[in-house]
């Protein structure tokens, strides 16, 4: 695999030569203390591993299927259950933003700003969050193909920053349905930065539910083993400890009990997959 730009977040080194990272938690904060127990419960898992991990989670879901789907706390209050997620466990955190104007608050607290799927052609968006130094984490969106991604890493590193994170999540294939080409991480890893696979989101069937999304969980370890083995620098997995409850992505979520021994398995690939490209 080629190199990347390697780059710190938090505690967490990711890109060329850092070895295999996670990006986990809930796909919208449901209240603080559940979010809370679920960082603390990652965060437990991650240090008994020595597994380097960023948690994420939503203060808002402004894509849902439905009008009348739960949404999340809002930036305030979803920001602040992340600024005090990030002080007791240590984590850096991830979560997205939908419009410029969210940027700058969402700069003050988290490590990583993710750029959704459905909005990462939009240039106002990837500029300004460009222009606060913090690491982009940009999800390929699923109508694009990998190599439109360098128009992407384009508009963000003209701001002068290139701590960015490329994210693979599926491509449309049709209705209702998604599927990873695998080459397409080699292909984003050959434009310079490190390159996630989001295998919970890989694994959803959008709309599949009429009013919600559907999931076909039963392959997120075959598509997080295939991820790594492929070169991907790190493994995004939304989870949560009743999938079948939670208010957002249950049905493609992963069962956190789950969580350490598919965790287990897979760094035992990113360990071979490293040893093979060092002879």
């Amino acid at each position: 695999m080629g190199e990347n730009h390697r780059f710190q977040i938090g505690n967490v080194q990711v890109g060329n030569g850092a070895g295999l990272f996670f990006i986990a938690g809930p796909c919208v904060i449901e209240s603080g203390p559940h979010a809370a127990a679920l960082a603390e419960d990652l965060a437990g898992a991650a240090r008994e591993l020595g597994l380097p991990l960023i948690f994420k989670a939503s203060y808002d879901k402004a894509n849902r299927s439905s009008l009348a789907s739960f949404r999340g706390p809002g930036l305030k209050e979803g920001l602040a259950i992340l600024g005090e997620i990030k002080k007791r466990t240590g984590l850096p955190v991830l979560t997205d933003v939908h419009e410029t104007s969210q940027v700058g608050a969402v700069a003050e607290v988290a490590d990583v700003i993710q750029i959704p799927a459905f909005l990462c052609r939009q240039t106002d968006l990837l500029l300004e969050a460009g222009r606060t130094g913090r690491a982009v984490n940009v999800k390929k969106g699923q109508f694009l193909s990998p190599w439109d991604m360098a128009n992407v890493v384009e508009k963000i590193a003209s701001r002068g920053n290139e701590r960015i994170i490329l994210t693979e999540r599926g491509a449309s294939f049709g209705y209702q349905n998604l599927v990873v080409d695998m080459r397409s991480i080699p292909i984003l890893r050959a434009l310079g930065y490190p390159v996630v696979l989001d295998v919970t989101h890989a694994v959803q069937l959008p709309g599949g539910q009429g009013k919600a999304s559907g999931g076909q969980p039963e392959f997120i370890e075959p598509l997080a083993r295939a991820g790594v083995a492929a070169g991907a620098d790190g493994i995004f997995l939304e989870v949560h400890e009743q999938p079948a409850k939670a208010r957002s992505d249950g049905s493609n979520a992963l069962a956190l009990a789950q969580f350490r021994p598919l965790a287990e398995r897979v760094l035992k690939i990113a360990a071979l997959v490293r040893e093979w490209g060092e002879k």
